[in-house]
């Protein structure tokens, strides 16, 4: 499929423009992005937006934690090194908000009214877009139907963590490599805390109380550690610790796991025949719910940013405008199936019918996306917003240490005592620095 296209602007790089023929100097542009499969394709697709405008792109593509640690060092000291990075609504908000980041609005041609509210509101700081929405997630729960059926389980609409339990326990099978559950591990504030903060939410924990004080060293959290490190030590895959999204998304699709609770963007790549070897046999549901109903599924939008030390904004805003556009989103349905299609950011998506027909968790998806409400997340009142993390620029590195002391329970290099004593001390620590309490 040719994507028909209007460039934008006549600054020097912008290829073509319409009704003229080629202009100005190409230009070359950096875009720093994670390794998941989505960001993969448009590597792969990219192709064509260079082809089409003379532009050319320098990929960097790195694993998630490092990808973090990169652009996060680079915004913050005005580097320059990238003019576009993929960030989520974590830092999109706040980085804007600090004018670390181009404001977004007034793209000319470009569909703003076609984007899901919620994740154009989680992406703006007072009316103003900073990061246009590449593919958008909630969290829940994909399960192998041919296992359940053969065991005599039925999986609910609305499971509990407890049903969980004792789904893994019937359903784990390690001599033959079959685990009942897999999830994530490997440490890091997006990694193991966004599903750990779930896990915490839905027992009826927060990180603060309404004073700014960590809540770390208080039971719903250690009830929390306690059923994660039973259910994973118990049901788990060895060296679970090492696993994130990528790594899960791998077991599950190769038989490995009996159940995944994990982002719903996953659910393109597990029911794609091409990729994973269940694809027949996938079933999904609800994230569980534990002690509460609240913030037991997370809300997250991977998005492209550009750094206010971006020297090549015009050709930058129009590569974003292509990779994020419902042209986009039909050039990926038609070139790597309706199923591999960026998920959650587009009405039109969900209005498709090549790819409702062939997405069958799309109305599912599309529901805890729009469910998920980062502002009434906890059972008790908190001072932040934030489902599985704060939304205050302390928590990077707050949950990447909390992260680690997870882990090191998880290893048993640590007792659960002291990976939350720990981590309640160096939350405190972060908070007194930062003057929040004040």
């Amino acid at each position: 499929m040719t994507v028909k296209r209007t460039l934008l602007g006549t600054a020097a790089g912008v290829g073509l423009v319409a009704g003229s023929a080629a202009v100005a100097v190409a230009e070359e542009i950096t875009v720093a992005t994670v390794n998941n499969a989505d960001m993969i394709i448009m590597q792969e697709l990219s192709s064509q937006w260079e082809e089409e405008t003379g532009n050319t792109i320098n990929w960097v593509v790195l694993e998630e934690n490092i990808l973090r640690q990169r652009v996060t060092t680079d915004i913050a000291t005005g580097g320059g090194q990238y003019d576009i990075m993929t960030i989520g609504s974590y830092e999109a908000p706040i980085w804007g908000k600090q004018d670390w980041l181009e404001p977004l609005d007034g793209i000319e041609g470009y569909d703003y009214d076609d984007l899901i509210p919620a994740v154009r509101a989680g992406l703006s700081v007072d009316d103003t877009l900073y990061a246009l929405p590449f593919y958008a997630e909630s969290s829940f729960t994909m399960y192998r139907t041919d296992l359940f059926e053969e065991a005599g389980l039925e999986m609910p609409d609305q499971p509990t963590y407890e049903e969980i339990m004792s789904y893994a326990e019937q359903l784990s099978d390690k001599e033959n490599e079959l685990y009942g559950i897999c999830l994530r591990g490997k440490p890091g504030w997006g990694e193991n805390m966004a599903f750990f903060g779930t896990l915490v939410n839905t027992h009826g924990g927060r990180w603060f109380d309404m004073e700014w004080n960590p809540t770390l060293d208080q039971e719903p959290w250690a009830n929390a550690l306690d059923y994660y490190l039973e259910i994973m030590n118990n049901y788990g895959p060895p060296g679970a610790a090492s696993n994130g999204f990528n790594e899960n998304q791998a077991l599950f699709q190769t038989g490995k796991c009996a159940m995944w609770i994990d982002a719903t963007s996953a659910a393109g790549r597990v029911f794609n025949p091409e990729e994973s070897q269940v694809a027949d046999d996938v079933g999904f549901t609800a994230a569980p719910v534990a002690e509460v109903d609240k913030g037991n599924a997370w809300f997250w939008a991977w998005s492209l940013a550009i750094p206010a030390s971006s020297q090549k904004i015009d050709v930058a805003k129009d590569f974003m405008a292509w990779a994020t556009s419902e042209e986009y989103v039909n050039l990926v349905g038609e070139e790597k199936g309706w199923v591999a299609v960026p998920p959650g950011t587009r009405a039109s998506t969900y209005e498709n019918e090549n790819y409702v027909e062939a997405a069958p968790f799309a109305e599912t998806v599309l529901n805890s996306i729009q469910a998920a409400d980062p502002a009434d997340a906890t059972a008790e009142p908190v001072p932040y917003t934030g489902i599985q993390y704060v939304a205050i620029p302390e928590f990077q590195g707050i949950g990447t240490l909390v992260g680690q002391n997870i882990s090191a329970a998880l290893t048993g290099q640590m007792s659960p005592e002291d990976a939350l004593a720990r981590s309640q001390q160096a939350t405190q620590r972060e908070i007194d620095r930062a003057g929040y309490a004040e």
